[in-house]
């Protein structure tokens, strides 16, 4: 079998692998070096440290910091993607002539560098940007985050047939397959890369409902405040909240509710056997973008995954949830599930689905032969 070479570019330190998008680009570069491919790591550095992990799995690690200084923000290309242009990565990636891959429009700066106009080029798109960052400001009570979000929403926008100049476009969900689609040529899909390599889920009942989530983010806090208020405040089975730095308002919220338990900031071992012991898994969103990873946490761990239809956005993993889309139906579908336990061959029908299409040595393959 031919050795074959990849640059990767991370928009962040990717390990700890402990949020959305990282996990994919972890679990994807991790994936690609087991199946014998030397990947240069190259990652922006800003909130994290730099990682002996990564560099004892990959064949080199680079580091750059990331200039988040405010004059990036007056620039005329979005500012996730200004504050990762560096020369230092550029002198790195020019000193030989392997393909390279870029995860998220973040770090697709160097698609507009005149160097690189003969090089394999891919980007690995984790949103459609635009909307996302759209999103982001319709649920920001903050007024100069608003404009930031609206801004940098317009600017992706804009900057979005930049993305023309990449040999192909790689998309995480079914949906942004769709979009991306519909304005470039050479779009292909390959979900989202993960931790997980077997169906470890409990039969029988459990006696509580779980949501989980970054509980710092407000799209996540939006989620929790509706659930607490709309369906939890008649449902009287015991809801559990776990994650990380829950805010002020949101714990003020759950003192004094006999039925809602708030667990902040458990470790990764205690949030799996919260998963696990949960009789539901309930995941609502106001977003549909991107491909949740929790979601997919929940179905190779939990029982019973309660979601909305947003929730599965092109991820074809609608027959193995059940999709409720408003406070009456999810409190109807909480009633119906408590009374019903998870069987065996509820098992077996999430391994046909799961190992098919969401299988990280099938995807890790299709990737060397798109881009190696």
């Amino acid at each position: 079998m031919p050795e074959h070479y990849l640059h990767i570019i991370s928009f962040d330190i990717p390990y700890p692998a402990n949020y959305g998008g990282v996990i994919d680009v972890f679990y994807k570069a991790k994936s690609l070096a087991n199946e014998g491919v030397k990947v240069f790591l190259h990652c922006f550095e800003y909130n994290r440290k730099a990682s002996k992990e990564l560099e004892d799995i990959f064949h080199k690690v680079y580091y750059y910091k990331r200039d988040i200084s405010k004059r990036q923000l007056f620039k005329s290309i979005p500012y996730i993607v200004s504050s990762r242009i560096s020369e230092k990565l550029a002198e790195n990636l020019l000193n030989d002539k392997y393909p390279i891959l870029m995860e998220g429009v973040h770090t697709s700066g160097l698609l507009g560098d005149k160097r690189f106009k003969d090089r394999k080029m891919v980007v690995r798109t984790h949103n459609i940007e635009h909307e996302y960052y759209n999103n982001l400001a319709k649920v920001e009570s903050d007024i100069f985050k608003k404009y930031y979000f609206y801004n940098e929403a317009a600017k992706l926008k804009r900057y979005e047939s930049t993305l023309a100049k990449a040999d192909k476009l790689v998309c995480i969900s079914k949906n942004d397959e769709k979009y991306f689609s519909s304005e470039f040529d050479a779009v292909e899909f390959i979900p989202a890369f993960h931790p997980f390599t077997d169906i470890n889920v409990k039969t029988g009942r459990g006696d509580y409902v779980l949501y989980h989530g970054n509980l710092s983010v407000a799209e996540n806090t939006n989620a929790v405040k509706f659930l607490i208020n709309n369906v939890f405040d008649t449902v009287k089975a015991p809801f559990k909240i776990a994650g990380l730095n829950p805010t002020r308002q949101l714990i003020k919220l759950v003192n004094g509710m006999d039925n809602v338990e708030l667990i902040a900031n458990p470790s990764d071992e205690d949030l799996q056997v919260l998963i696990e012991n949960a009789h539901i898994n309930i995941s609502i969103t106001a977003q549909a973008t991107g491909l949740k990873l929790k979601l997919l946490n929940t179905l190779y761990n939990g029982r019973f995954c309660l979601v909305n239809d947003k929730m599965l956005s092109g991820t074809d993993l609608d027959k193995l949830c059940i999709i409720a889309n408003d406070y009456g139906s999810i409190k109807r579908k909480i009633s119906t599930l408590f009374k019903q336990e998870f069987t065996q061959e509820d098992i077996e029908k999430r391994k046909l689905v799961l190992t098919s299409l969401y299988n990280n040595g099938n995807n890790t393959r299709k990737l060397i032969e798109l881009i190696c």
